[in-house]
């Protein structure tokens, strides 16, 4: 399926009918997902990944009972990552290991901590949100690629998430993305016209 059949036919599932996806198409999902872009490539986002049917279970309170917790095969928790002395430590260790010049590396790096050295702690999380959602757009369209379905989801409670899966601080659920096959249609896609998108 190429990139536009993706877009075209991609649509927020409501309910799927719970066959799992092989664990061969997960991880290619997640390699599709690992590859988006992220501003100076810090990549503060992580995904913690949900098949257990009892841990969806227990979930499903935080995302005020909504069906796509229990009936998809796989859900993926993208998590934000706001601790920029860490990215940006890890950022060099992934420069170093590539082979990137010295001269460049300290360059990227003194850019990098310049850079978020002038945001206050909410705007590095916020920050880091934005990051992750460029992330789960390569998971909505590379699911579809892939031969299945997925929705993105904001309506949960991080704070309970973060408890049921002992995510680890400072990392913050931001957004989720359940994964599995359709189980019900989808409707008219309805989106703005072209002519009014431009501002």
């Amino acid at each position: 399926m190429d990139f536009n059949e993706c877009v075209q036919q991609h649509y927020a599932m409501k309910r799927f009918d719970g066959r799992p996806i092989p664990d061969a198409a997960v991880r290619e999902l997640l390699e599709l997902v690992r590859l988006a872009p992220s501003a100076l490539n810090l990549q503060p986002r992580r995904i913690r990944v949900v098949s257990d049917p009892a841990q969806k279970k227990a979930l499903k309170p935080a995302a005020f009972g909504q069906e796509q917790i229990t009936t998809c095969s796989h859900l993926l928790v993208f998590c934000a990552d706001p601790d920029y002395d860490g990215l940006i430590r890890r950022l060099d260790a992934l420069l170093k290991t590539n082979g990137v010049p010295e001269e460049t590396r300290n360059a990227i790096v003194e850019m990098a901590a310049r850079f978020a050295g002038t945001m206050t702690p909410e705007q590095r999380l916020a920050w880091s949100e934005a990051q992750t959602y460029l992330a789960l757009s390569n998971a909505l369209n590379g699911a579809k690629s892939l031969g299945f379905d997925s929705c993105p989801m904001t309506g949960f409670d991080p704070t309970a998430f973060s408890r049921i899966l002992a995510i680890p601080a400072p990392l913050v659920p931001v957004i989720l993305c359940p994964v599995g096959y359709a189980a019900d249609s989808p409707g008219p896609k309805i989106r703005l016209p072209l002519e009014e998108i431009p501002v």
